[in-house]
């Protein structure tokens, strides 16, 4: 998604908390993974890889100046052959610890095996954040372990939406009093309908395969 593309969708979102709660988290992601930290391990489940949030946060990493933000996918089971940066599995999660940041996305309720991970990777001094959807159902736990988490939901904005507008907003930079711009809102907050009819509309637009890399 470039540039335009996000201006679009946040000129849409507008007024809504949706802007707040993406820009909040996409300040926790920032602040965790500083310059000298350990690293930024993006992981899904076994049915659904972050591939374009991986991708995003690539960009971004690059268009803002911050390495730091450029991830390392973490991946339940790695084909062969697969390049170097493709190659990583879940034994990275074991060995995280402090300063490194684990980013757990999915749209379904985690696997135990993973969470085990993950929780071991918190204990060992990780910070953990997850982005996942209601639909998903129970995600006490994995909420339990995380630093901060974010949740999308399918009736206003869907778990990819909410990827992008936290890829974006991380890569933003701060005013001088340490807050980031928000955008100016409407006469109104738009109305459930309203605002799933105009994200319908832009999701074709949206929609773009990840770059080669990933």
């Amino acid at each position: 998604m470039d540039a335009v593309r996000v201006a679009q969708l946040r000129e849409v979102l507008a007024g809504t908390e949706w802007m707040r709660s993406t820009r909040r988290f996409a300040r926790t992601l920032r602040s965790s993974v500083t310059p000298h930290g350990g690293g930024l391990l993006l992981v899904g489940t076994e049915t659904y890889e972050p591939w374009h949030l991986a991708a995003h946060l690539d960009d971004e990493a690059v268009w803002s100046g911050l390495p730091e933000l450029s991830p390392t996918l973490v991946r339940h089971r790695v084909p062969h052959p697969a390049p170097a940066h493709l190659s990583v599995g879940l034994r990275r999660i074991e060995a995280a610890g402090r300063r490194e940041t684990v980013l757990v996305v999915t749209p379904e309720r985690p696997q135990p095996e993973l969470l085990e991970r993950v929780d071991g990777a918190r204990r060992a001094g990780a910070t953990v954040l997850a982005l996942d959807d209601a639909d998903a159902g129970d995600l006490s736990e994995l909420h339990g372990l995380a630093h901060d988490a974010l949740t999308a939901r399918s009736d206003e904005v869907d778990l990819d939406t909410v990827q992008h507008l936290v890829s974006a907003a991380a890569g933003e930079s701060t005013t001088a009093s340490g807050a980031r711009p928000s955008p100016s809102p409407g006469p109104c907050t738009p109305s459930r309908p309203r605002l799933r009819d105009r994200l319908s509309r832009l999701a074709d637009q949206l929609a773009a395969p990840p770059p080669r890399r990933w």
